[in-house]
């Protein structure tokens, strides 16, 4: 899955459509947040409002066999960046609030604003 997940990476930046610059930011080296953070807002934004991912998605992107040791990370920082307005965060279609307490599978999707 984690291999899928950097060959779609890898299509965002060859189409250099939404989402291009950071995917191309994700592929490469650097920090480990600065590389999640590229990758959620890189298949989000690719994805766009009307599609979503999985912090899991961006944990095996860039994680690969390790991806479960992100996942908190991951959930934090699309935390992080449904603050700042960037995405939104999903439970069973209904917007959670970004500053609120919830647990369990959520989704990530941009906003019209992000794409």
């Amino acid at each position: 899955m984690g291999q899928q997940l950097r060959t779609e990476l890898s299509r965002i930046v060859d189409k250099a459509g939404p989402g291009a610059d950071d995917a191309r930011i994700a592929l490469g080296d650097g920090p480990i947040r600065q590389l999640l953070t590229a990758a959620i807002r890189a298949l989000a934004e690719h994805r766009g409002p009307d599609g979503s991912t999985c912090p899991s998605d961006a944990a095996r992107a860039v994680g690969g066999a390790d991806w479960r040791t992100l996942m908190a990370d991951a959930r934090d920082l699309a935390r992080a960046l449904a603050k700042s307005g960037d995405v939104e965060i999903t439970q069973r279609g209904i917007v959670l609030d970004p500053d609120g307490e919830w647990r369990g599978p959520i989704r990530i999707r941009a906003t019209e604003r992000a794409t």
